[in-house]
């Protein structure tokens, strides 16, 4: 009985059903739009369980040239691992399929071509070999492992079978590479819009926020930001649909942190969770920022200055690469995988970003460029139907100029003061106490030697009577010891001698008591405050300052002026304009006249007027004086300035506003000197 008659026809029949449904499945997987692993693993189980083979595997040609195993079931079985010698003439035998074109059968332990050693399979099993070629080239090869001892019609059968699937994956492949094609003729448009629009400026500002918006629609990412280097650190200047954000937030202060790490570095940093591979400081800038943003991916990217070419090069200078001017900032909030297409897309904005931020870096730190960018902004100055107009703005313009360096102008120092009497005193306490007593009080006019003030000293009048008595004691006992001796009653020479010591002992003891009562006296006397001169009391609400309150030795109780008498102005001149006056001062020396600068002021009570006087006196020293700062008293005559009828209206201590004459300056500087002092101060002087 032959071999088909053995075998049962509903057998066949479910076999041939199921081989028909497995290429079915074959055909409709060719035409879906998924990952070519996905598709080997799927296209592969199939063939192999199609055929009844052991196993097999699909090679597939790298960039790289190589061909690489794409995926493969039970290839352990053909014992190729612990064998080299039978590996590289497997590779081989795959070569010669790929190179030949055609679908091959081949024996265990045999090969194809002219040199079988060379190109053989090493294997036990049949190899049936399909190639998956397209329209212009073989892009890989389908291996199935088979059984050895299978007829040659069934091999034939497996190999015409093979065939038809590789044509089928062909068609996999071919959609695939026009769907590819077709990406990139979109990626080359948006490369290309990309590439226009960053490069269409010189503004780094504006550049960055079109690197973070056009970059983010390129890369198909969630949020792009650009970080730009001043100095050593680098500040966060674009994030991508954001047109304004807080500089001082968290978020943005951690980011650049981290772009600042990164560019110390110099290397890229792809963060998808894991950090073990990273540089400490990074590492630390990348968790702290994660922990704050928690976004899953992160990859930021130094901006670099592109390398000079070979033209370009000096041969005798030795280039060292440039510290990068920024970084770029990638992120993917809720996926933490990294497609392939993703680290190329960034690779691309990341090239172009680098050299248009170097372009704009580069035209921004021009010398003097906002003033060539506002000269290029106004040419329309210069057309003709505006060019009358413009050289009229030109000579008025340089007229200024010339008037404000030429015309002589009164240049005046401004200080403020008070109007006080000439003849005024101030009245101190000469003892410590506590008053006793007022005999004056605010706007009194009192005489010289009025009593102003009685004071109390317990301590004085204590010490008084405790002396008092002492010297009574003292005299007492001085009295005893004279009658002693003059009675007679001692008639042993060495005790009349011993008394007569101590008599003149409480002698001395006497004087020195007499002299310290004397002494305390003065200062009972010294309880009494009298006025030093004629004038009116200008001190305030004295009951309220003194009545019934402890004073000290030295401390100023009131203050008692003449104010019928002449009158001055006290001026606190700021220390930084005592130069001019002292040169306007020195000039009028060398030309022989009176030093006294004249002096312009005007009354808080009457600004409207104003009054004239000559500085008689200045301070030898500068003084600290509140919030007026370092300050020089100046005291100006004024006997001619104000009119005697209106001194009775006058009060001590009233405002005055002054302008001291220092002669004539140029206009210019009597408007900007303040200004022209700063620079000489800032940015002039150096330590």
């Amino acid at each position: 009985m032959s071999t088909e008659q053995s075998l049962n026809p509903e057998l066949i029949e479910q076999t041939k059903h199921q081989i028909r449904s497995l290429v079915s499945e074959i055909a409709q997987l060719s035409k879906t739009d998924i990952a070519p692993e996905e598709f080997y693993a799927e296209f592969l189980n199939r063939v192999v369980q199609a055929l009844a083979a052991v196993g097999g595997a699909v090679w597939v040609m790298s960039d790289e040239g190589r061909l690489t195993l794409q995926y493969q079931t039970n290839l352990q079985k053909s014992g190729l691992r612990d064998n080299e010698e039978g590996q590289r003439q497997h590779g081989r035998l795959l070569q010669r399929v790929m190179a030949g074109g055609e679908a091959a059968l081949v024996p265990p332990h045999s090969g194809i071509g002219e040199d079988d050693q060379d190109a053989s399979n090493p294997t036990d099993f049949l190899l049936v070999l399909g190639p998956l070629k397209t329209d212009v080239e073989v892009v890989g090869v389908v291996e199935v492992l088979q059984r050895a001892e299978t007829g040659i019609s069934a091999q034939r059968g497996y190999l015409r079978f093979l065939a038809q699937m590789c044509d089928l994956a062909a068609d996999f492949i071919k959609s695939r590479q026009l769907r590819h094609f077709s990406d990139r003729q979109v990626l080359w448009t948006q490369l290309e819009d990309f590439t226009r629009r960053v490069h269409g400026t010189l503004d780094p500002y504006l550049t960055a926020y079109t690197i973070a918006n056009e970059g983010r629609r390129l890369i198909e990412c969630d949020r792009v930001s650009v970080a730009i280097r001043r100095g050593r650190k680098c500040r966060i200047e674009a994030v991508s649909g954001q047109d304004l954000f807080d500089k001082r937030s968290n978020t943005i202060r951690l980011l650049g942190q981290l772009a600042t790490r990164v560019t110390e570095t110099g290397d890229p940093v792809w963060y998808s969770g894991d950090t073990s591979n990273m540089a400490p400081q990074v590492e630390d800038a990348v968790q702290e920022y994660v922990d704050e943003s928690h976004s899953k991916t992160v990859a930021v990217l130094p901006l670099c200055r592109p390398e000079p070419t070979e033209e370009e090069r000096d041969p005798e200078k030795v280039y060292t690469p440039e510290e990068p001017i920024g970084a770029l900032i990638v992120e993917q909030i809720e996926d933490s995988r990294i497609p392939e297409t993703m680290v190329h897309r960034v690779a691309v904005v990341a090239e172009h970003s680098s050299v248009a931020m170097a372009n704009a870096m580069e035209h921004q730190n021009l010398f003097l460029m906002p003033l060539w960018r506002a000269l290029g902004k106004t040419k329309w100055v210069l057309h003709a139907r505006t060019l009358p107009k413009t050289v009229a703005v030109v000579v008025a313009v340089v007229a200024v100029i010339l008037a404000l360096i030429f015309v002589p102008w009164p240049y005046e120092v401004t200080a403020d003061g008070t109007l006080e009497p000439v003849e005024r005193s101030a009245v101190f306490a000469r003892i410590d106490g506590t008053v006793k007593q007022m005999h004056a009080k605010h706007n009194d006019m009192v005489k010289a030697g009025d009593l102003l003030i009685e004071l109390r000293s317990t301590g004085v009048a204590h010490e008084i009577m405790e002396l008092t008595r002492q010297i009574a004691t003292t005299r007492e006992q001085i009295v005893s010891k004279r009658n002693a001796l003059l009675s007679g009653e001692l008639r042993d020479d060495e005790k009349s001698g011993q008394l007569g010591g101590e008599i003149n002992e409480l002698e001395a003891q006497l004087d020195n008591l007499l002299l310290l009562l004397e002494v305390n006296r003065e200062k009972e006397q010294d309880l009494k405050v009298f006025s030093p001169r004629d004038g009116r009391m200008l001190t305030w609400d004295l009951e309220f300052l003194l009545e019934e309150r402890p004073v000290q030795r030295g401390q100023q109780l009131m203050e008692v002026a003449d104010i019928e008498g002449p009158w001055q102005v006290e001026l606190l001149v700021p220390d930084d304009r005592m130069g001019q006056i002292i040169l306007a001062r020195n000039r009028l020396r060398e030309r022989g006249e009176d030093d006294a600068l004249p002096v312009k002021f005007a009354l808080a009570t009457e600004w409207g007027v104003k009054h004239k006087g000559k500085i008689k006196e200045i301070a030898a020293s500068a003084e600290v004086r509140g919030e007026k700062g370092n300050t020089v008293l100046m005291k100006v005559d004024i006997s001619d300035a104000i009119d005697r009828d209106k001194l009775a209206n006058l009060r001590p201590g009233a405002e005055v506003k002054a302008k001291i004459y220092c002669g004539h300056r140029a206009v210019g500087y009597v408007l900007f000197h303040d200004v022209w002092a700063w620079i000489q101060s800032r940015v002039l002087f150096r330590f």
